[in-house]
């Protein structure tokens, strides 16, 4: 599987014969060493440690320096998957665990200044257990106060707050908010919540479900 920034393998410690994931790095466009996006994702889940976040176990490295690999735990499911193959919503019991999970390990995050950036169903994955572990954090930053600008290019556009399809670029823990509401949706009507084909008609389709915002609904909005 291919992820925002390498793929993803399934492979065996020869050691101790667990299962882990690879997630190879994409490497094929860097003249200049490590690439500076996967510095971030690997401080970043250093800094990010939670039950219900992903673990980075160490960084290898291949025959060459172009196949560099982070080792992380396996887990068997990503709930986009998962729902496919159950063809049908979770139950409302199964939604309470699962967004307990998720909501936790945001709020982890966002307590140690991290947000995330690309929250979806097909980046959170399941384990056998149910354990729910938030996954690939290649769009993931640290921000502070004051906040400083981003691109607004963020997100995958099913999941993309209203602020960023404005263009908005000064934004925090809010656009991980609006994603984990829709993968609620999601998970209660096994279907996309906003499912818009382009950004134009992602807009059209949020205006259409929730109103045109307002200078009274939302403060600020026209000067987007």
């Amino acid at each position: 599987e291919e992820g925002t920034y390498g793929e993803v393998f399934r492979a065996k410690d020869k050691k101790t014969k667990e299962i882990v994931a690879l997630k190879r790095l994409k490497m094929e466009n860097e003249k200049y060493g490590f690439p500076i996006t996967s510095l971030r994702e690997v401080n970043t889940l250093m800094k990010a440690q939670h039950e219900n976040i992903v673990t980075v176990r160490e960084v290898v490295v291949g025959n060459d320096l172009d196949s560099i690999y982070l080792v992380m735990d396996f887990v068997e499911h990503d709930l986009k998957s998962l729902m496919k193959i159950i063809n049908r919503a979770f139950e409302i019991s199964e939604v309470k665990c699962l967004m307990l999970q998720l909501l936790e390990a945001i709020a982890h995050l966002h307590d140690n200044w991290i947000i995330h950036r690309d929250l979806k169903t097909s980046n959170l994955l399941l384990s056998h257990n149910g354990i729910l572990k938030v996954a690939d954090f290649g769009l993931a930053r640290e921000y502070g106060s004051p906040l400083k600008s981003y691109t607004n290019l963020v997100v995958t556009l099913w999941y993309r707050a209203p602020e960023l399809l404005l263009g908005q670029k000064m934004y925090s823990t809010n656009i991980d908010m609006w994603s984990v509401g829709c993968i609620f949706g999601e998970l209660l009507l096994n279907r996309a919540l906003f499912a818009g084909k382009s950004e134009m008609e992602q807009i059209q389709i949020l205006f259409r479900e929730l109103g045109v915002p307002t200078e009274e609904t939302w403060p600020g909005v026209f000067e987007l």
